[in-house]
């Protein structure tokens, strides 16, 4: 296999000081500071990719008046608390410097903000945030809300039922997920590798539709009580068997005609792994995945994964994906409606 990262520590800790300057004066910035954070931080060229409604925007100022000023303008007191943090060589076609993270951002939802009400009750919003740096700046972010679960504390669940369980999810057990020290290469290289034996395993199933993984392919690379935290309108579930009734057989029953696209960015440091693909996946619903009736369309899913690795083995994966999107597809924008699925179930 070919070895996880030709980038030197020096230039690995680089990046991560370039972005926590950003993030860091970022959050503490007061409103009409935003747009001059980002033209001190990012290129002129600057590429973001967010979830719907934000999509892609170029440049500074399209960034903060879609996104950054919006945001702050409907929640007071917006905190990040972090809970991943790492960074490494893109393992996809550039070689490029990319930081990962992840955590929830906090505040109180004082204003209606993408259609969501206002609650002005304490509102966490789950987030994975990646940034490529190129030459002292940052050239690229994407970053993943979870805008379902807003929907869901604002007692607006768009989902009639869920397979897996509601909640907010939380952190690394073992609480050392931000890693800000340098890292043993030889940990991270352990990481990517045990990903990659926990891909070929399942992609030999991957032309057989019908399949069923049978739980003993799992533990080969998996804990028996791994933890899986998925997005709202899917959920959050423990131990092998539980993911496989509760995702992992609603995923594989309901689509068909799967497409992998492979990743924008992938990067592993120490015993974590995070990567996102912009899509990631196509695929047609064949009916009841999301509660969606059967469709033709080729739909696409973009999707983020953040692994953590115990000893030879996965043990936590958090996943976000760009529900509102993937439902638009499907003729069902959850932020205006937020009933029609609801309305789906009863027909």
């Amino acid at each position: 296999m070919a070895r996880l990262s030709s980038i030197t520590s020096a230039r690995i800790q680089d990046a991560k000081r370039v972005v926590r300057g950003f993030t860091e004066a970022l959050d503490a910035a007061p409103p009409d500071a935003l747009h001059d954070i980002h033209t001190a931080h990012v290129t002129r060229d600057y590429r973001w990719r967010g979830m719907r409604p934000f999509y892609e925007q170029a440049g500074a100022a399209a960034v903060v008046e879609t996104f950054w000023s919006p945001l702050r303008h409907s929640f007071t007191a917006l905190q990040r608390r972090e809970d991943i943090f790492m960074a490494g060589e893109n393992q996809h076609g550039d070689h490029a410097l990319w930081t990962c993270s992840m955590g929830h951002f906090m505040g109180l939802l004082d204003h209606d903000w993408t259609g969501i009400p206002a609650t002005r009750k304490l509102t966490f919003i789950p987030y994975a945030e990646f940034h490529r740096v190129a030459d002292g700046r940052i050239a690229e972010t994407a970053l993943f809300l979870d805008i379902v679960r807003v929907m869901q504390q604002a007692g607006r669940d768009p989902f009639p039922a869920q397979t897996a369980a509601t909640g907010r999810h939380p952190g690394p057990r073992t609480h050392d997920g931000v890693l800000l020290a340098v890292q043993d290469p030889a940990e991270g290289e352990a990481t990517r590798d045990l990903l990659d034996r926990m891909i070929a395993d399942l992609m030999a199933f991957n032309d057989n539709a019908a399949a069923r993984v049978p739980p003993e392919l799992l533990a080969r690379t998996w804990h028996h009580d791994m933890l899986w935290f998925g997005p709202g309108g899917i959920g959050s579930t423990f131990t092998i068997p539980r993911y496989q009734e509760q995702h992992q057989y609603p995923f594989r029953d309901g689509l068909t005609d799967k497409v992998f696209n492979g990743h924008v960015c992938r990067i592993a440091e120490g015993s974590y792994s995070g990567w996102f693909g912009w899509p990631n996946l196509n695929n047609r619903n064949r009916g009841g995945f999301l509660g969606l009736p059967e469709s033709d369309r080729l739909a696409e899913m973009r999707v983020v994964d953040i692994y953590r690795r115990e000893g030879g083995k996965l043990a936590e994966n958090w996943v976000f994906i760009d529900i509102p999107h993937y439902l638009a597809q499907h003729g069902h924008d959850i932020l205006s409606d937020w009933q029609a699925l609801h309305r789906l179930a009863r027909a």
